[in-house]
């Protein structure tokens, strides 16, 4: 309005009337431009005031922040070792705030915290002890009977072997001795494959074992291959009833070592030695009657002496055996030139099972023990043997231990092993006639044939 006036005074003071319509277009123009800005200052300030009065009535708004609520909640469980127990004083520990945000109460020790935080862990306890709700005479009851029961099932069980073993001696004492001979078979076994692993894959192949892996590496395909039938008898459903006490009523027949005890192994020992020794008559007549085959022979006259000595009574030395060995390299006391008669008393001499490849199975078994001879001599001589070891060397050459002495022992085994250590591939049926040529005379092979009853 002001703008307004002041252009009418110009107007008069000019004295131009004569353009008042334009300046009435003017004025018009002012005003409404003077309007519009004072209605906008208006808006702003009335905008304003809502916005304060807004703000007073309703408090703003928090936006929460829930990843950081989240860790921070995982932070106080890692570090509280969360398990079952703890699981109460840790949903204790956790609770919200009134304003949104999430207040932890981590767990101290009453010996860092003040009085008054131990006064108000203890009145939580409290609480929650009052909240947990205390179980009915009925459900303890029933807690009660299961825990008896279940405390007497275990009792029994674990007490079954001796309650079984008061009404069934005989019973439970055959139960051990198979129970301890599958863990002993099984071991042997595992010890086995290892051993053929070596013997394949080794640059030295079976020269690089020792005495005792030969053993085991000879003797337990034989083990397995007799006890398997009964074994897989024992593990059949309803057989196995039938079978397991056949098996330990002819426990010579059906196991191995492994199963027997300590009186059944030196009897059963002595059956198989005196049933070997029984042969040796057989061989020593299958030589004589080859003799005049080899008349040509440079070696007849020598080789003829020494076949007198057995038939005398004595035996022939290891250095005479030795100068001889040619004379089993070929012709009728070879390998492939012995009668099928000859090759089968020589597997019934060395006790090898009976099958249709008799060759084989002699040169397999020549060869091993040859390779335990080596082995003996590699691990410092027969005088470093236990008694065990010298026992079982001697009966698995062909001479009977029983009654001998540890130094008779030695002095055989020496003997034996000067004559195997002196031959080589060609001399291989020398080797397995040494039985003959070194035991067959022996007073202890002489007593275990003619002096007692076979069982």
């Amino acid at each position: 309005m002001a703008l307004a006036l002041r252009v009418l005074c110009l107007a008069h003071s000019s004295g131009s009337l004569g353009r008042w319509p334009q300046e009435r277009r003017r004025l018009l123009r002012l005003c409404c431009r003077s309007r519009l800005q004072s209605g906008q200052t208006t808006n702003y300030s009335t905008q304003e005031q809502e916005s304060t009065s807004t703000a007073t009535k309703a408090p703003p708004q928090i936006k929460r922040n829930v990843a950081s609520e989240i860790t921070s909640v995982g932070k106080v469980i890692y570090e509280a070792s969360w398990d079952a127990k703890n699981s109460k004083n840790l949903g204790s520990q956790v609770k919200t705030g009134t304003t949104g945000e999430i207040v932890v109460r981590t767990a101290t020790t009453p010996s860092s915290g003040t009085p008054k935080e131990n006064q108000n862990k203890d009145k939580d306890d409290e609480k929650d002890k009052e909240q947990e709700q205390p179980k009915s005479k009925r459900e303890q009851m029933r807690d009660n009977v299961q825990e008896y029961i279940f405390t007497r099932y275990f009792n029994y069980v674990k007490n079954y072997d001796k309650v079984l073993e008061k009404n069934f001696p005989k019973a439970m004492q055959l139960y051990r001795v198979f129970f301890e001979g599958v863990k002993d078979f099984f071991a042997d076994m595992k010890r086995f494959l290892k051993i053929s692993r070596i013997a394949n894959h080794a640059p030295q192949g079976i020269r690089a074992l020792n005495r005792q892996e030969l053993e085991l590496y000879m003797q337990m395909p034989r083990d397995m291959m007799k006890v398997a039938p009964a074994l897989i008898g024992c593990s059949l459903p309803m057989v196995g009833y039938a079978f397991f006490p056949l098996v330990f009523w002819y426990p010579r027949i059906f196991l191995t070592p492994h199963f027997w005890t300590e009186p059944q192994r030196i009897e059963f020992q002595k059956y198989y030695t005196k049933r070997r020794l029984q042969c040796n008559k057989s061989v020593l007549r299958c030589l004589q009657a080859k003799l005049k085959q080899v008349e040509g022979h440079h070696k007849y006259a020598e080789f003829e002496a020494i076949l007198g000595q057995l038939g005398s009574g004595t035996h022939p030395t290891p250095e005479a055996l030795i100068s001889v060995k040619d004379i089993f390299a070929e012709g009728p006391y070879s390998l492939l030139g012995m009668s099928r008669k000859h090759v089968k008393c020589l597997v019934k001499m060395h006790g090898l099972p009976n099958s249709l490849f008799k060759r084989h199975r002699l040169h397999e078994h020549a060869f091993l023990v040859h390779f335990m001879d080596m082995a003996i001599t590699r691990e410092g001589g027969v005088h470093n043997l236990s008694l065990a070891s010298l026992r079982y060397s001697c009966c698995l050459r062909g001479l009977n231990p029983d009654g001998l002495s540890a130094e008779e022992m030695i002095d055989w085994l020496r003997k034996w092993v000067k004559v195997s250590t002196s031959i080589q591939g060609e001399h291989i049926t020398l080797f397995l006639h040494l039985p003959v040529l070194l035991g067959y005379n022996h007073p202890n092979n002489w007593k275990t044939i003619y002096c007692n009853k076979t069982p």
